[in-house]
C-alpha cells in the first residue's frame, strides 16, 4: 500500500492507493503553521489511514520547496518555518520508518506521467501555477532532479523576452526582481492587475469581469497569457518536452491551454510546435497521488537521482 501526504500551505492530505492507482482512503486535516505541530499532523493522518485500512504503507510526501542534497534540511519552501529544518529525518523518527519527500510540483509531474494527463509522454513538463510557481520534470515515467535538486524550478528565473514596462520587475522573496513567480502564479497576476488598475482583486473576480467584458480585467488576463506563453516557450526551447501539464488555481481558466498553444510558436526557435499543454487529470489530486507514487509498487524508483529522498 502506498500512501502519500500533500503538505499544502492551509491544508495537509494523506490519501492511500492500491497498486492500481485507485483510492482506498483519502482524509485531510489544516495545516496547524508550526513545525513541531505539523509534523504531528503529518503522523496524526497516516496513523488514521493505517488504522481504518488494518495495515501499514510506504510513506512519500509532496513538500513546498525541496531538500538540499548537501545538508539533507528544507530550502526554498514558501511556508518559511520549514526551511533548515531536517523534515524527512524528523518525520521517520516520529514514524519508525523511511520516509520519501519531493516538491510538490515533482510529484505533479510524476503523478501525470505516470497515469494522468500525459501518461506514456516519454518528456513531461508539469507547473504549478497557483498561490506560487512551481515546476517539475519526468522523463519516461521518473523525475529528473538534477545534480543540485533543482531541475523544473522555472519560478526564480525571469521572465523571457521582458518589455520596458516588465523590466526589472516586481521584487521577489527570493531577493531577485522579475521572477516568474511574482508574473505568472495567481498571486503575481493579482497584483499586475492591481498595480495597472488600481483595483485589488482576487483572481476569480478578475477572470469573471474579463468574461464579462471588462476592458482593464480583459487587459490583465491577456497580460497573463502572453507571459504564461513567453515562459512555456522558453521550456520548449531547454528541454523540448512533448506534453507540458498546468496544475493549480490558474489553470482553470477556460480557454488557456489553447490560447498558450496559439501564442508559444513566436518564442519557440522551431519550425512549428508540436508540444501538448493540458490540465492535470486529477486536478488537485496530483500531489497526494505523486506524493504516494515515490515509493513504486515494485522495480526501480521513480527518481533519476534520489537526492530528495534517498541518502
Amino acid at each position: 500500500m502506498q500512501i502519500g501526504v500533500d503538505f499544502g500551505g492551509t491544508k495537509i492530505e494523506a490519501a492511500a492507493l492500491t497498486p492500481e492507482g485507485g483510492f482506498l482512503a483519502r482524509i485531510r486535516e489544516p495545516n496547524p503553521g508550526t513545525y513541531a505541530a505539523a509534523v504531528a499532523t503529518v503522523v496524526h493522518l497516516v496513523d488514521r489511514i493505517e488504522h481504518e485500512l488494518g495495515r501499514t504503507g510506504s510513506i512519500g510526501l509532496a513538500v513546498p520547496g525541496s531538500v538540499s542534497p548537501s545538508t539533507g534540511r528544507m530550502r526554498n519552501a514558501n511556508s518559511t518555518w520549514l526551511n533548515d529544518r531536517p523534515f524527512r529525518e524528523d518525520l521517520e523518527a516520529a514514524l519508525g520508518r523511511p520516509v520519501r519527500l519531493a516538491n510538490d510540483a515533482n510529484c505533479l509531474a510524476l503523478s501525470e506521467a505516470v497515469d494522468g494527463a500525459a501518461a506514456d509522454a516519454p518528456v513531461v513538463f508539469a507547473v504549478i501555477v497557483g498561490t506560487g510557481c512551481g515546476g517539475g520534470l519526468a522523463v519516461n515515467g521518473r523525475l529528473i532532479e538534477g545534480a543540485n535538486g533543482l531541475a523544473g524550478e522555472w519560478g526564480h528565473v525571469a521572465l523571457p523576452w521582458p518589455t520596458v514596462a516588465e523590466v526589472p520587475g516586481p521584487a521577489c522573496w527570493c531577493g531577485l526582481h522579475g521572477c516568474l513567480e511574482t508574473w505568472i502564479s495567481g498571486t503575481g497576476f493579482q497584483r499586475d492587475h492591481a498595480a495597472v488598475t488600481g483595483q485589488v482583486l482576487g483572481a476569480e473576480a478578475i477572470i469573471t469581469a474579463a468574461r464579462a467584458g471588462d476592458i482593464a480585467a480583459t487587459a490583465s488576463l491577456d497580460r497573463y497569457i502572453d507571459r504564461l506563453a513567453r515562459a512555456l516557450a522558453m521550456v520548449v526551447n531547454l528541454v523540448d518536452p512533448d506534453v507540458v501539464v498546468l496544475g493549480g488555481g490558474m489553470s482553470n481558466v477556460d480557454g488557456l491551454c489553447p490560447s498558450l498553444i496559439a501564442r508559444m510558436p513566436r518564442h519557440v526557435f522551431a519550425d512549428s510546435v508540436v508540444t501538448r499543454i493540458v490540465p492535470a487529470r486529477w486536478g488537485d489530486s496530483s500531489g497526494v497521488r505523486g506524493a504516494a507514487r515515490l515509493w513504486p509498487v515494485d522495480g526501480p524508483g521513480p527518481c533519476a537521482r534520489g537526492m530528495t529522498h534517498d541518502r
